[in-house]
């Protein structure tokens, strides 16, 4: 829900506790708060879970409406996040994967995109196992194919092996033969 005065006042209490922390220790801390509010065209009071961040910026307040009463901080990270990173997956697959080209007028050639496009989907997520705790790790799909994949390179094969030469100019030729090297069984 859209911030407003009312809104930062009731959590006005809990934003000055992130701003001293900041203020204190001098990194970015963000937290939640709970808290009752109607506004003048609701018949009655909802739960509010403000999420309260204070980093170099200023302060950084955010508000979702809920009708349960559960943690803040677990229905904001775990419900509310997670649905804006599924949103986030599904735009992955329509924008960088070509989910959303079904211009075709025959229903087969449509179908046959969507299914490449859900199997492209399904091994950029089993490549995002393998991308643990590497730049890449929250990197979108289309970020990933121009970095990863769309790599120009020199493919160089004999009876014995498969060499493959790159430009020393790639700037992530270490992070993606390190990641070869973990897909690659030895």
């Amino acid at each position: 829900m859209a911030r407003n005065q009312r809104l930062e006042a009731l959590a006005a209490p809990a934003m000055d506790k992130v701003r001293t922390y900041y203020e204190a220790h001098g990194h970015k801390l963000a937290s939640t708060f709970r808290f009752r509010y109607k506004a003048r065209s609701w018949h009655k009071p909802r739960w509010v879970v403000a999420r309260l961040e204070y980093g170099p910026q200023g302060p950084n307040p955010r508000f979702v409406i809920s009708s349960r009463y559960d943690d803040g901080f677990k229905l904001y990270y775990e419900q509310y996040c997670a649905r804006g990173d599924m949103e986030n997956r599904i735009k992955d697959q329509q924008l960088d994967l070509f989910a959303g080209r079904t211009s075709s007028t025959h229903w087969w050639t449509n179908q046959w995109r969507l299914i490449l496009s859900g199997f492209a989907y399904t091994l950029f997520e089993r490549l995002r196992v393998h991308l643990k705790n590497t730049p890449f790790e929250r990197m979108s799909a289309g970020t990933l194919r121009l970095k990863l994949i769309k790599v120009g390179a020199v493919i160089i094969r004999n009876t014995r092996r498969i060499r493959v030469l790159m430009s020393d100019s790639y700037p992530h030729k270490n992070d993606l033969s390190a990641l070869v090297q973990r897909l690659v069984p030895q």
